[in-house]
């Protein structure tokens, strides 16, 4: 099972003088999600993303940097977020589904 995911983002997040081109997003624990719908971020809802992605990101992201992320690098986010969700059995289930049939 996963427990942290990095994610190139496609446009760097300034910080300073310095740029932010990967971040690595950890398996949230349930502290972590707090406050937040499990329905809303599986559906990869905004809001639940820029609030749970600054407990779970290293290096630390802010609130108001999620605001200027690029829509895909939230998009990419997001996703990695609702797989942490998802139970084992029903990943591996989808990652069959997508294997192409051996003949």
């Amino acid at each position: 099972m996963t427990t942290s995911t990095t994610i190139t983002l496609s446009v760097p997040l300034k910080r300073g003088d310095k740029e932010l081109h990967d971040i690595v997003l950890h398996k949230p624990n349930s502290g972590a999600l707090r406050g937040v719908s499990l329905r809303e971020l599986l559906d990869m809802g905004t809001d639940a993303i820029i609030t749970v992605v600054p407990r779970v990101s290293d290096p630390k992201i802010t609130p108001q940097e999620m605001a200027v992320v690029e829509p895909c690098d939230l998009l990419k986010m997001g996703a990695a977020l609702a797989g942490f969700l998802l139970p084992p059995e029903v990943l591996a289930e989808a990652e069959k589904s997508t294997q192409s049939p051996t003949v």
